[in-house]
């Protein structure tokens, strides 16, 4: 409690104990784990909920809310601060981090949702009582009562400037994206305001929960068994739970049969094993697994074919994680801990070989909307020898005639053509193939022979691939 709390009350004013909200609570202590502790919701949220309903306190309409007002806040964060910074008598950096974090989450449930508003306010000021103390509470309420007198239309058309004299600013304020990554991501989607509205707008809207049925283990007709589940939209071992639910109660996905994973990056995996090879297909390499979702996979995929997949990850605790997703794989298999950079394998080893890349993770921003806040456009310059030397060693490990696919889940030119141009310019025994037809039936592929997938466009992360083979 505050010392502001411990102020002897006037008299004939009786002390009121604060009044303990589990859903809020919860969804404060995940907010200050993001932000004290550079934690991902992702992560955070799901131990909370869980030692939540264990407790008793939760069931599954709090533990929507809770969600919902984590996910929310974290993805309006950029909007709610200009509107809290214009309700404020000093600068946002002067207002505590765990006094922000109320406040955000009181302007998600004013601007953002359907509560009402006194609920709104008396919940965040409850909470403001619980979690800072009654001082910071009159605080809290003072704000809140200024950002409850407009809607979120009528507040951004006051806070954010003008599309004609700054469209990036503007884009930012309103779509809650640092002006840098809205930048980046116009410069890579091409073309004017309606598409990347279209984007930004698709990566603050939460995204559907998606399956792959790891073939040789679980079969699409078993996962479309599950309440609200209805096929992928592209590819054939895609499961889509239209109204969210716990994968983990899923009997494949919770016996590694079947696993969690975004269409996105199914299809990079499908793509890079259906890709067209001269001479044998025996053996693949994943040369970044972790943490094992594309390896399981390929390795099914692989397990058809007669193929041995070589799964190789540098951190251990992930190669872990790998070993554990292909637990299980009906064929042959190795996972090792390696630095893709320095392999231990010997060159032109492979036929077929998948390198996914770190990066910024800016194709992933509906999943992990807090990461567009963490990172800084001088990332970029950190993640750019890792990409090219990665590559570099990917196009060494294939035989003469085998495919290589680069991919990222970073739409950021740098990340992607600059990384394979730059390559290419290194390695000319390598060319660039068409990638296009390897994802069948999927729209709006663009020019090629590269393909970016968009959240907007085909409802998945924002993946790129490149299929590069080797002539020489």
């Amino acid at each position: 409690m505050s010392d502001q709390s411990r102020r002897p009350r006037k008299p004939g004013k009786p002390y009121r104990r604060p009044q303990k909200d589990p859903v809020r609570i919860l969804a404060f202590e995940a907010l200050r784990a993001v932000d004290e502790r550079d934690a991902y919701a992702n992560l955070v949220l799901p131990p909370l909920l869980r030692k939540a309903r264990e407790s008793g306190d939760f069931d599954g309409r709090d533990a929507a809310l809770a969600t919902e007002l984590v996910y929310g806040t974290l993805r309006r964060q950029g909007t709610y601060d200009a509107v809290i910074a214009a309700c404020v008598d000093r600068p946002l950096r002067e207002v505590d981090p765990p006094v922000l974090d109320v406040l955000s989450l009181g302007a998600h449930q004013l601007l953002g949702t359907r509560i009402p508003t006194h609920a709104a306010v008396s919940a965040s000021v409850e909470l403001a009582r619980v979690v800072l103390g009654d001082g910071r509470a009159k605080f809290v309420n003072a704000v809140l009562r200024k950002v409850a007198q407009h809607d979120l239309d009528a507040w951004t058309e006051k806070v954010a400037p003008p599309y004609d004299d700054d469209p990036e600013d503007h884009l930012a304020v309103v779509h809650s994206h640092p002006r840098w990554v809205v930048s980046a991501l116009w410069d890579s989607l091409g073309g004017g305001r309606a598409g990347i509205e279209d984007l930004l707008e698709a990566d603050n809207e939460r995204p559907e929960v998606t399956l792959v049925a790891r073939p040789g283990r679980a079969t699409v007709d078993e996962l479309l068994r599950e309440e609200a589940a209805v096929p992928g939209r592209w590819s054939p071992y895609a499961v889509r739970l239209t109204e969210g639910g716990e994968p983990g109660a899923v009997d494949a996905v919770r016996e590694g049969r079947a696993g969690v994973q975004d269409e996105g990056s199914q299809l990079v995996a499908l793509a890079l094993a259906n890709a067209p090879l001269d001479g044998p297909d025996e053996r693949w390499l994943d040369g970044c697994a972790g943490p094992g979702g594309k390896a399981a996979l390929l390795a099914a995929l692989a397990a058809e074919r007669g193929a041995v997949l070589l799964a190789s990850e540098k951190q251990p605790h992930r190669a872990g994680l790998v070993a554990k997703a292909l637990a299980g794989n009906p064929g042959p298999y190795q996972v090792i801990a390696a630095d893709g950079t320095r392999p231990p394998w010997r060159p032109g080893s492979f036929d077929r070989v998948l390198m996914d890349v770190p990066c910024t993770g800016l194709g992933a921003l509906r999943r992990r909307p807090e990461a567009r806040w963490r990172r800084r456009p001088e990332d970029l310059e950190g993640f750019a020898p890792l990409q090219r030397g990665l590559l570099r060693t990917a196009l060494e490990s294939v035989r003469v005639g085998g495919v290589v696919g680069y991919a990222t889940c970073s739409p950021h030119l740098a990340e992607t053509r600059a990384v394979v141009a730059d390559v290419l310019k290194q390695h000319p025994e390598a060319e660039l193939i068409d990638a296009r037809p390897l994802l069948p039936g999927v729209p709006a592929l663009g020019d090629g022979p590269d393909v970016q997938l968009w959240p907007h466009l085909h409802g998945t992360d924002a993946m790129y691939l490149a299929i590069l083979r080797r002539t020489g």
